[in-house]
């Protein structure tokens, strides 16, 4: 789960006593600064490769990597952003997930970059879960699209995500210890779903957006966005979001409109409930997200013969040097709590063989500032196209774009 990865680091950080000057505090950093920082001109390059008028710029539908790091932290030495997708049909786009800094993102990926109106062809927002990496910049995607298009479509911006659990989440104990208790935060609804979450952020910000109808005339942005809990189906062998949070089941669909039908399915994310994985399907072909996730037989049916696989991704060796040998019994309880959440890079490629999906590209990347000799192993096990994922980049499938009108 996202949140064990800042806990992971910081058990780590605190086993270390991480003293000033010493050589074991600058061991530990070592592997976790392991890319260099990408200057301006780096950074500019790559924009304009992501916005080149090549191959990709060309075709109709497009996935776009907006953010690839993982995890609730800014990563050290690198300037990926957080996690962030879109998938683009002609003129109309999809996001998945708003981690931080996706709103500068998109700016920088779309053609031409025109900050008042890049809002006005987002069509609908997808939340695979409610981890803060994953919804952190949700608000900012509502407020400052009061003034970058949001008020343009004929239709409101469709939200889908998680609904509410339903039971707090058991704390987490480690093998050998007692069950320790924890606060709960918010007692009257304490696992509240995509729909509370967006009427929290209104009344959060109930002072700016008063303030924005009144003396900018803007509309309410409760008019402009309509948010859907994600009604899950009745599925065989479920007990509860504790004991069963990804049982065996059909993919669902979740919307559909002229360009795309997005489907869902429960992924492993435990104890995050729901996590979803989402698969779109255009005229040209089919982009799957699978979310946070550890190896899930779900995702695999869901994924099975899509063009593109967007998976995420974690690297075993960085786990194993927070947490060297010889490990305690609670240092390997959360190391093998942390892999249980996510899938290590050795495992990844041979889910893709087994969906038997075109493309593998990895995303969501933990740590943050993983090197391509760490995550290359992802390509074990998978006969296909692995593509290791970086900001800004934009594959694309299917037929081309119908050309632009003149005059």
């Amino acid at each position: 789960m996202c949140n064990l990865i800042g806990h992971a680091l910081q058990q780590a950080l605190t086993r270390r006593g991480f003293i000033a000057g010493s050589a074991v505090g600058a061991s530990l950093i070592a592997p976790m600064m392991c890319s260099a920082v990408a200057g301006d001109d780096e950074l500019d390059t790559r924009i304009e490769i992501a916005q080149s008028s090549g191959d990709t710029a060309s075709s109709r539908t497009r996935l776009l990597l907006l953010g690839t790091a993982g995890g609730p932290t800014w990563w050290p030495n690198s300037d990926q952003c957080g996690i962030s997708s879109a998938v683009a049909v002609g003129d109309a786009y999809y996001l998945v997930d708003c981690g931080e800094g996706v709103g500068k993102r998109l700016q920088q990926a779309l053609l031409p970059a025109n900050s008042r109106v890049m809002s006005a062809n987002l069509r609908a927002l997808f939340l695979t879960h409610l981890h803060s990496d994953h919804t952190v910049d949700y608000p900012n995607l509502l407020l400052f699209g009061l003034f970058t298009g949001l008020d343009r479509p004929a239709s409101p911006l469709k939200v889908f995500g998680p609904g509410r659990r339903g039971q707090v989440a058991p704390v987490f104990s480690l093998p050998g210890s007692s069950s320790p208790t924890a606060p709960i935060i918010s007692p009257d609804n304490p696992t509240p779903g995509t729909k509370d979450m967006t009427g929290y952020i209104y009344q959060a910000f109930a002072t700016d957006l008063n303030d924005r109808m009144r003396d900018n005339g803007k509309r309410s942005l409760e008019a402009l966005v309509e948010v859907h809990d994600i009604d899950i189906p009745q599925i065989a062998g479920f007990k509860s979001p504790n004991e069963t949070p990804a049982p065996p089941m059909e993919p669902f669909r979740v919307f559909e409109d002229d360009r795309v039908r997005v489907s869902a399915i429960l992924v492993a994310h435990a104890p995050v409930w729901p996590a979803f994985a989402y698969r779109f399907d255009s005229e040209d072909g089919s982009i799957v997200f699978s979310g946070d996730t550890a190896r899930s037989e779900n995702l695999i049916k869901l994924a099975k013969g899509a063009d593109i696989l967007v998976h995420e991704v974690i690297v075993t060796r960085w786990i194993h040097g927070l947490f060297p040998a010889p490990r305690s019994v609670a240092e390997e309880g959360l190391m093998q709590h942390l892999l249980g959440a996510h899938t290590p890079v050795e495992e990844v490629g041979g889910i893709a063989e087994a969906a038997g999906v075109k493309k593998l590209v990895l995303s969501h990347i933990v740590p943050g500032n993983a090197t391509r000799e760490q995550l290359s192993p992802a390509g074990k096990g998978f006969s296909g196209e692995l593509v290791i994922g970086r900001d800004l980049m934009q594959i694309g499938t299917g037929q081309a774009a119908a050309p632009a009108r003149k005059g």
